[in-house]
C-alpha cells in the first residue's frame, strides 16, 4: 500500500495542521503495518504557479523550449506520485479563509485532463478514484457551527469539491478549529482532532476498497 503525506503549513514546528497529518500517518501505518510511505512538504518543495510553461498538459502541445520541458516533467511527476498513491494524508491550514497558496499549487498541476479527470457528453468525468483521503484541517477561529463560518471557509469547501471532481468520493476530514482562541480552546480543539484521527482511520481500514479508475 502506498501513502503519500503532503504537508503545506508555513509555520513549520509550530503548525497544528502538520502536527495532526503526522498523527494520521501514523495511525494508519500502525493499522497497515508495511504501508510505504513517501512525503511531500509543499513549505519547502512548492511547486511553481501556473505559467504559459506550464500548460502543456491542458492544450496537449509538445513541449517546444527547455522551459516548457522543465515545467511538464514537474507536472508529469506530481501526478504520477498522486495516482499511484492509494492514501493520501494532506495537512490544510486556514490562510485568509481558505487553502495555503502552495496547496493549490500543487492541486493545480494534478487537475489534468485525461490523467485525474475526463469529460463526456455528460460533463466532467473524475479519473482518480479508489484512493481514501484524510485532510488534517486546522483553524484559528470556529467555522463550522454557523451559516456564516461555513460561508466564509473556503478551505474544506474547495477541497472537498475538487477532489470530488477527480473522482474520489472517500474524503475525510478531521478539524481543529480555535486554535487561536487560547490554550485551553487549542488544548481541546487538538484533542477532539486527534481523537476523530483513530476513528476515521478504523472506519477507512474497514472501507471496502473500489478499484482505482486511473
Amino acid at each position: 500500500m502506498q501513502l503519500l503525506h503532503v504537508d503545506s503549513a508555513i509555520t513549520g514546528d509550530q503548525s497544528v495542521s502538520r502536527q495532526l497529518s503526522a498523527k494520521a500517518v501514523a495511525a494508519w501505518v500502525a493499522a497497515h503495518p508495511g504501508t510505504q510511505v513517501q512525503a511531500l512538504d509543499l513549505a519547502k518543495d512548492t511547486p511553481p504557479h501556473l505559467s504559459a510553461d506550464a500548460l502543456g498538459f491542458r492544450t496537449g502541445q509538445a513541449a517546444a523550449t527547455e522551459a516548457q520541458r522543465t515545467e511538464n516533467a514537474l507536472s508529469e511527476a506530481l501526478v504520477s506520485q498522486f495516482l499511484a498513491a492509494d492514501v493520501v494524508v494532506i495537512g490544510a491550514p486556514l490562510y485568509n479563509f481558505t487553502i495555503p497558496t502552495q496547496l493549490k499549487a500543487w492541486i493545480d498541476r494534478l487537475a489534468q485532463i485525461g490523467r485525474t479527470f475526463k469529460y463526456t457528453d455528460k460533463g466532467a468525468v473524475g479519473l482518480a478514484g479508489g484512493k481514501t483521503v484524510i485532510v488534517a484541517l486546522s483553524r484559528g477561529g470556529i467555522y463550522s457551527n454557523s451559516d456564516g463560518g461555513r460561508a466564509a471557509e473556503h478551505q474544506e469547501t474547495y477541497l472537498q469539491t475538487v477532489l470530488g471532481f477527480m473522482g474520489i468520493t472517500d474524503v475525510r476530514f478531521v478539524r481543529a478549529e480555535g486554535v487561536a482562541m487560547g490554550e485551553e480552546a487549542k488544548a481541546k480543539a487538538l484533542a477532539t482532532a486527534e481523537s476523530e484521527i483513530r476513528v476515521q482511520v478504523a472506519e477507512a481500514a474497514n472501507q471496502p476498497k473500489v478499484a482505482k479508475t486511473a
